[in-house]
């Protein structure tokens, strides 16, 4: 048997450092076993799926040193390998499962539902719906199919009992069907669920093995019923523990910098992130911290990774980045690793335009473009002193922008524009005034070249990262601001 594993990430925003982290260890599994590593693009979510995206995945992951065997950019003899160009086999699938009978037709509105839930929950029963909750009479039913009502196709699943999966990592895994319900497979739209797509796509591409986070340890007894229900063999699940912020808690943009892009921008070396990212949960033999992919790929073994949350810390990745860079590049090195970073045609040729207007000399190019070759930039709570914002209203401007920014599906100026627009009419500012702190945030400086313009070119994470810094040097958010600020945000949303 040839081993052959895959990461499927979706293309909904920026590239995840956990999308990264699972897809090194599948890579590395493969690799220690003389096996193959699949890329597939899962875009079956119409509305937040973009190309953009999809290509910040393949560069992010192609930067990292990770390379894979198939995928939607190189081919491969189990194409296409984006499931918006699998639509036709998923909806095939599905009407196996209806005319075998572990698949139903399901008219339930929505408004149905809300009053299922509501129902069970005020009973104190458990909130899975299965089959038998959903039936609709037979007329009723007869009669929503011939007038043409939108459905969705629905697995059937076991009312009682106990579902016992096989984990690589955590041995027997026991999931009561109770608190399983009927998974949608295929949307009205025609669009299937993650949870047949994935299904179908590992057995036809086939995959051995599925390392994946621990998030999905509560849908493996839906897949698994799955595969027994189309009589195919199951991969061996491996779930992964889920990165972790200092404090313990998952992983998220809210407390760490979470994209790819993000650490690349700042200018992490590839080689370090990715071992920093090897070091999540696993270790080599000899327990070294500083080490390169192919050595990793060399050693890997799944039984060492650790259970425990493994913690992504920024200041060790930084310190490990710093190890690298003193070590492992000389002077003609450094250059080049300079020269990709930041200082290559295609980035400063986006900066020229806004600085040439406003020079007189060269040297004054410096100063006026440093913000676009720099990290967090060097501000003080005094450098907002001249805002004429009280200082909850400040810090909700600069929250509320980060947040707007979070929803932006395609990072241009227009799009920010838009939005911003939208937040001063909110706030009842000029554009003039609510843009005073955010000049500050992101450039460091009260006036500068245009922030619009910076905004657009440093990047979404680099972006949102220098407005949370800035957040932080007028003090955070308290608790009790944050619950006032996300009531008025849902509201203006």
């Amino acid at each position: 048997m040839t081993v052959r594993t895959r990461i499927a990430p979706s293309p909904t925003g920026d590239p995840h450092v956990g999308t990264a982290y699972i897809a090194l260890f599948n890579l590395c599994f493969a690799r220690q076993h003389g096996g193959q590593f699949i890329l597939r693009i899962e875009d079956t979510d119409r509305v937040r799926s973009t190309p953009e995206s999809e290509q910040m995945i393949l560069d992010s992951l192609s930067w990292l040193g990770l390379e894979w065997d198939e995928g939607p950019d190189v081919g491969g003899p189990h194409g296409p390998y984006r499931q918006s160009e699998r639509g036709d086999i998923y909806g095939e699938y599905a009407r196996q499962l209806i005319e075998s009978g572990h698949a139903f037709k399901c008219y339930r509105t929505s408004e149905e539902l809300d009053e299922l839930r509501e129902a069970r929950k005020a009973a104190g029963m458990h909130l899975a719906l299965k089959p038998a909750d959903l039936a609709l009479p037979a007329e009723e039913q007869a009669r929503r199919e011939q007038e043409g009502w939108p459905y969705v196709v629905r697995m059937s699943v076991p009312a009682t009992g106990t579902c016992v999966v096989e984990d690589m990592l955590r041995g027997v895994i026991e999931v009561e069907w109770a608190q399983v319900d009927a998974q949608i497979l295929l949307k009205s739209d025609g669009m299937p669920t993650y949870h047949l797509a994935n299904v179908v796509d590992d057995h036809l591409m086939g995959i051995t093995h599925v390392l994946r986070g621990e998030e999905w340890i509560n849908s493996a007894p839906k897949h698994q019923l799955l595969y027994e229900y189309f009589g195919w063999q199951m991969p061996m699940l491996c779930h992964m523990p889920l990165l972790r912020n200092p404090d313990k808690s998952k992983l998220s943009k809210r407390k760490n910098p979470t994209s790819i892009n993000y650490y690349r921008r700042m200018g992490f070396l590839p080689q370090a992130v990715t071992n920093y990212l090897g070091r999540m949960g696993w270790s080599m033999p000899d327990e070294r911290e500083k080490f390169s992919l192919d050595e990793m790929m060399a050693h890997f073994d799944i039984q060492r990774v650790s259970l425990g949350g493994p913690v992504f810390d920024l200041d060790k990745l930084t310190w490990l980045n710093g190890v690298y860079i003193r070590e492992d590049l000389d002077d003609a090195a450094l250059l080049k690793a300079l020269m990709e970073w930041a200082f290559n045609e295609e980035y400063v040729g986006q900066i020229l335009p806004q600085v040439r207007p406003r020079v007189e000399t060269l040297s004054q190019v410096a100063p006026l473009a440093g913000h676009f070759f720099s990290g967090l930039p060097v501000i003080e709570e005094a450098d907002f002193d001249a805002v004429k914002l009280s200082r909850e209203e400040l810090l909700k401007l600069l929250q509320f922008l980060v947040w707007r920014f979070e929803l932006v599906p395609a990072w241009h100026k227009e799009a920010l524009l838009g939005e911003v627009k939208a937040l001063a009419g909110h706030f009842d500012l000029k554009m003039k005034a609510f843009l005073a702190p955010v000049f500050i945030a992101v450039t460091g400086s009260s006036s500068s070249t245009s922030v619009m313009d910076a905004m657009a070119i440093l990047g979404s994470d680099v972006t949102r990262a220098r407005l949370r810094h800035a957040i932080e040097v007028l003090g955070g958010v308290s608790k009790k601001q944050a619950k006032r600020f996300e009531k008025e945000f849902r509201d203006l949303a």
